[in-house]
């Protein structure tokens, strides 16, 4: 089983809800596609990293085989070629290394070079395989690190949790392609009913099985629980709003290693996802 958690904004604990989604399993893999600002790792601390560099393919003109016919700047539907001065300017920040500029020009006067984007780095921590992907400082997107990603492990039986970017972006689109259910974290504001109202309609169109978890729950109104009750989306868990919980947290520790009751309360979210994907 796959499951995706997403959450509309960052801080809303949609790290804290994956890593100990993972521990929680028996044996599980996490992966971390929050490749901006990867930081499920900071709380698995995985023994034995190896690291693996994330190369695209971005085009190179040759301007002395290159006849100005412009032919690759009007196939490029995402504007990283442009004619000036007389010559084809590449723009490598924009390029989604789709090869088709090489591919139509006539004479044959692009070729493509690798560039490094990121990495991927992989490592064990007692019963959860963690995987990181990682963007280089300045890349544009990460989608082709997600890809990978997702297709390092697309094979593996292991229950899955992929700790999603957040918001609603192309990258999580990517991370949520595979998954068997999404999981939706909010918090109990109004602006964590606007957060989780983005992330609900993404769901929906990509057609996911999906349930939310209220973190940081507290005594009285919850616009976000109310949404959920409005637009008929299962609760599939609760969080307190504890202090213990949240100093633990802030230590870099995963709270169902440490505490029977809160490993007992992510087993019981899991056991209800389980029961959803079931239906």
């Amino acid at each position: 089983m796959k499951i995706a958690v997403l959450s509309g904004k960052g801080g809303t604990g949609k790290t804290l809800v994956s890593v100990n989604l993972a521990s929680a399993f028996e044996e599980a893999i996490y992966i971390d596609c929050d490749v901006e600002e990867p930081n499920g790792h900071l709380f698995f601390k995985p023994d034995d990293v190896v690291e693996k560099e994330i190369l695209v393919k971005t085009p190179v003109v040759d301007h002395d085989k290159c006849s100005g016919c412009r032919t690759c700047v009007e196939f490029c539907k995402f504007n990283a070629l442009a004619f000036i001065n007389q010559k084809v300017k590449v723009f490598d920040s924009i390029c989604h290394s789709c090869g088709g500029c090489s591919l139509i020009c006539p004479e044959h006067a692009i070729k493509e070079k690798d560039k490094a984007i990121g990495v991927i780095e992989s490592g064990q921590s007692q019963n959860v395989k963690v995987i990181t992907g990682r963007l280089n400082t300045g890349e544009e997107t990460g989608v082709p690190i997600i890809k990978e990603l997702l297709h390092l492990n697309r094979e593996e039986v292991l229950n899955t949790v992929i700790d999603c970017p957040p918001g609603s972006s192309c990258m999580v689109m990517e991370s949520i392609k595979d998954a068997d259910y999404c999981v939706l974290i909010a918090e109990p504001t109004l602006f964590g009913r606007h957060n989780l109202n983005m992330v609900y309609d993404l769901v929906k169109l990509f057609d996911k099985p999906f349930g939310c978890v209220l973190n940081k729950c507290i005594q009285g109104e919850n616009p976000s629980e109310s949404f959920c009750v409005d637009e008929n989306i299962p609760i599939i868990g609760r969080i307190p709003f504890d202090k213990n919980l949240g100093a633990i947290n802030s230590n870099g520790t995963i709270i169902t290693r440490v505490s029977m009751a809160y490993d007992a309360l992510f087993k019981a979210i899991l056991n209800r996802i389980e029961e959803e994907v079931s239906r």
